[in-house]
């Protein structure tokens, strides 16, 4: 499995957030994505997940389902983190599970991300990094090859941010692909990376 782009542009209007986006990902492998804010890195994320369409070049998968599209091969996890504050923690997760396909047991993607025993919490009285953390939960209890994350480390401790970078590292083993967009270091040795502020920079000049 190969996550490929080819000479992206994604444009609001008239105005062009970003061209000539290039990138090659293959299995077991992530791309770190930088760049200062208004460069696109959100931007491409839903560009990659199907949400915007590109205006020029292409994103394609290679090697996945042909029965499925590009979409349906991704977890897009957000700056938002998709949980209904009136349903408890396993309800939420539940919901996702159901929707998307079973993945990890309930119990065991908490228990991953550091937040044993709090399923029967409703999540609007979680904390801002607990909620992330659930949100995190979200990317083990439904199985998706290629996750797109809008800075996942958002609001998180550093023990934390520890685990989520052990999450990713257990995901890449089975061979998963992970998209991270991010002003932060997530800790993930021999990832590729790319710039868009240096993307930016060039056009500007």
């Amino acid at each position: 499995m190969r996550l490929v782009g080819e000479q992206v542009e994604v444009s609001r209007g008239e105005r062009s957030i970003f061209d000539g986006v290039a990138f090659d990902v293959p299995a077991g492998q992530a791309l770190v994505v930088t760049g200062p804010n208004g460069s696109g890195k959100s931007t491409l994320l839903k560009a990659i997940a199907g949400f915007l369409k590109p205006s020029a070049g292409t994103v394609r998968l290679e090697g996945g389902d042909p029965e499925k599209s590009l979409g349906e091969h991704c977890h897009y996890l957000a700056h938002a983190n998709a949980l209904k504050a009136q349903l408890s923690v396993d309800e939420n997760l539940s919901f996702w599970r159901g929707f998307l396909g079973g993945g990890m047991e309930i119990a065991a993607a908490l228990d991953a991300v550091g937040l044993p025993g709090i399923g029967d919490l409703p999540a609007g009285y979680l904390s801002a990094g607990q909620k992330r953390r659930v949100a995190i939960a979200r990317l083990l209890v439904t199985h998706r090859p290629i996750w797109l994350v809008d800075e996942p480390t958002s609001a998180l401790d550093a023990a934390s941010e520890a685990r989520f970078a052990a999450i990713v590292a257990g995901h890449l083993a089975q061979g998963g692909i992970v998209v991270a967009a991010t002003h932060q270091p997530l800790g993930l040795t021999h990832a590729l990376a790319l710039d868009l502020g240096a993307l930016s920079g060039r056009r500007a000049a």
